[in-house]
């Protein structure tokens, strides 16, 4: 029974110092809450197909934390008193799980799998003020306080392009046809507009001079269909090392980089690679696999449960042929792939 109200998720994960110890418990008690009914679920429903249970708390841990047990980051601390605590969570975790699986049958197949990885952020780049300084972007008056784009007083006649902001940036041309106010041509000139764009972000140094390593991607050429209106191009910069801050600053001159992060205090950017693990049978030799992707889950789901993948279906079914033995010692857990 799950008493004291079932929790959703860590309210204010991206809290001030005072409020750590707090946000915290509160992530512990909200996963120990989410267990204990995916559980109670598996007790007194015993005939399921699908089972999937999301936890929220090592995303939250992760933003909240990072900086505090890594030490490859710019603002760790040695000896701080939170130094443990993503690891000590992680144990926790992994208590939980094996409280669940014990619950389970030898027919049960069981995956565990993360949307994202994690990494250390260094920073942010502000790369609307960048696009300011480049002259894409044009503003009639700055804001009186921090104000994303669509709030700021722009002077859209003047003004080739504009973004918004989150782990990565997603850039929008203002193209004429298609943008309200729009002044660059679709054909060449636009593509002039992007191949420009793409050229001087890839080339973008950091703070510190040294080149950034940014990613920069046209949606057609990572996305098999699109559909509606996408933004013009992604843009990772360090490559996930730092984030892309959307805001516009009050403050002339503004500064391309912060090292704070306009929705609040975070630790840690999303990064590529995640993880999946998956046991079929108990008992079965721990192999590994390299070459999986996000998309190969819902093909191997669907062949676990003897449905067919309809053709059209990205990603490929994982299975045992494509790993490596990883050890030669039998393993009842989870045989892990990545």
């Amino acid at each position: 029974r799950v008493t004291g109200g079932y929790i959703l998720d860590a309210v204010g994960f991206r809290a001030d110092e005072e409020e750590k110890d707090r946000v915290l418990k509160t992530i512990y008690e909200m996963t120990e809450k989410r267990f204990r009914l995916a559980r109670h679920m598996v007790d007194t429903r015993p005939d399921w197909d699908f089972f999937m249970m999301v936890e929220m708390g090592p995303d939250r841990i992760h933003h909240m934390f990072w900086k505090y047990t890594d030490s490859e980051h710019p603002k760790y601390v040695p000896g701080n008193k939170y130094e443990s605590c993503i690891y000590d969570y992680y144990k926790f975790v992994d208590s939980q799980i094996g409280e669940l699986l014990a619950k389970l049958d030898e027919q049960t197949a069981v995956l565990i799998v993360s949307d994202h990885g994690a990494r250390a952020m260094v920073g942010g780049v502000c790369f609307n003020e960048w696009l300011i300084n480049e002259g894409y972007l044009v503003l009639k008056s700055r804001p009186d306080a921090p104000a994303p784009v669509e709030k700021c007083d722009v002077d859209w006649s003047r003004t080739k392009a504009w973004g918004s902001g989150g782990y990565y940036a997603r850039y929008m041309i203002n193209v004429k046809g298609r943008e309200p106010h729009g002044v660059i041509e679709r054909g060449a000139e636009y593509e002039g507009v992007r191949t420009e764009l793409i050229e001087k972000l890839e080339a973008l140094p950091d703070h510190n001079g040294d080149l950034m390593d940014t990613q920069v991607v046209r949606p057609e050429d990572v996305y098999k269909e699109v559909r509606g209106v996408p933004p013009d191009l992604f843009v990772y910069f360090g490559n996930l090392a730092w984030r892309s801050v959307g805001s516009i600053s009050p403050a002339q001159p503004p500064s391309v980089y912060t090292f704070e992060n306009d929705t609040g205090p975070d630790d840690a950017n999303h990064d590529y690679h995640g993880i999946f693990i998956m046991r079929e049978r108990p008992g079965e030799q721990s192999l590994e696999a390299e070459g999986l992707n996000l998309k190969d889950v819902a093909p191997t789901v669907l062949d676990l449960l003897g449905e067919s993948v309809p053709p059209d279906m990205d990603g490929k079914v994982i299975t045992r042929e494509l790993g490596t033995h990883a050890s030669s010692v039998p393993n009842s857990a989870l045989a892990p792939l990545e």
